[in-house]
């Protein structure tokens, strides 16, 4: 049976590449995306969710609205890096035709807790903006920890500096209560950080091969992806390319042999300076169940020979 996938999406960048990647992937089958913020306000991510799916010719991808904003706030600014590197409208200041479908009217959080009951260990769950969506659906449907297949998640760094600060990574430090949540819930679970998707670089060279089929996917996705690697020749420039953090995950989803990972069972710092840590938990360190994997060692050039073959397959289409 083909894997069921959710991608639950702050919809940037690499999170377009990540639906795309998920597309030309015929492992799995894309049920839906759940909106987040993060790199843009709920809003913007699920306009650009229907939007993009529409262009890329799978209009059939349901899109939910998950929660606008951390557990324990009450709202949800957009920082002005995250504008830079995404532009405003999240997909690099390219403008692409509005979906004529709308959001579904199920929550976010409703969609994903009847999927686990409908899918089971059939399903997979790929957050790749904050833990909110999920850390919500575990609180008022407890028992889908032990009945959902797997979460990949991008976010973190245990082996590396944050990006954040010098120990969160952005994903997490938008709601650590969330993630704290998630991550010791017991859900089997990957986390797909910085450790990795930082060795993972896509250059203006890839991008042209897109350019070059002269299709409107082909040339959104090339549009979208210059403007974050023009954004990476700022923020890291000898970095010499932009990091597929959102991809990564899809690809472990699909993959998990594309990473080598530590099994270690995980929190999240909610308290003082460290706030937004990803760290091992100091109260299951010897617990004999390891319910979660942390990716320290990736596969590079596997991945970006996947990644390539699966977004290529998308951007071909007339």
């Amino acid at each position: 049976m083909t894997k069921k996938l959710i991608l639950d999406l702050d919809t940037g960048i690499d999170d377009t590449l990540a639906i795309a990647y998920a597309l030309g992937s015929p492992e799995v089958e894309l049920i839906g995306i759940v909106g987040t913020y993060g790199n843009v306000l709920l809003k913007q991510g699920v306009r650009n969710d229907l939007a993009i799916t529409d262009l890329l010719g799978h209009p059939e991808v349901k899109v939910y609205a998950g929660l606008p904003h951390a557990l324990k706030k009450d709202s949800f600014e957009v920082l002005p890096v995250s504008a830079f590197i995404h532009g405003d409208n999240g997909i690099g200041n390219v403008s692409i035709p509005d979906s004529s479908r709308s959001v579904e009217s199920e929550s976010g959080v409703d969609f994903i807790i009847d999927a686990v009951k409908t899918y089971g260990k059939d399903l997979i769950y790929v957050p790749t903006g904050p833990q909110t969506n999920l850390a919500a659906a575990i609180k008022k449907a407890p028992e889908i920890v032990n009945e959902i297949g797997k979460v990949v998640l991008m976010g973190g760094a245990l082996t590396v500096p944050g990006n954040v600060s010098p120990w969160s990574e952005a994903n997490i430090s938008q709601d650590p209560d969330a993630a704290n949540d998630v991550f010791r819930s017991g859900i089997t679970a990957t986390m797909v950080g910085l450790d990795v998707t930082l060795q993972t670089l896509l250059t203006y060279k890839e991008t042209q091969q897109w350019r070059d089929f002269d299709t409107p996917a082909g040339r959104f996705l090339a549009d979208v992806t210059d403007f974050y690697i023009k954004a990476y020749e700022t923020t890291a420039p000898g970095l010499g390319g932009c990091g597929l953090h959102d991809p990564l995950a899809v690809g472990v989803a699909v993959d998990p042999t594309l990473v080598t990972t530590l099994p270690i069972n995980m929190q999240v710092d909610v308290e003082g300076a460290t706030r937004g840590r990803t760290i091992g938990d100091g109260d299951r360190l010897n617990d004999p169940q390891k319910t979660m994997q942390v990716a320290v060692g990736v596969d590079v050039q596997r991945f970006l020979s996947e990644f390539m073959t699966r977004i290529t397959s998308v951007a071909q289409n007339k």
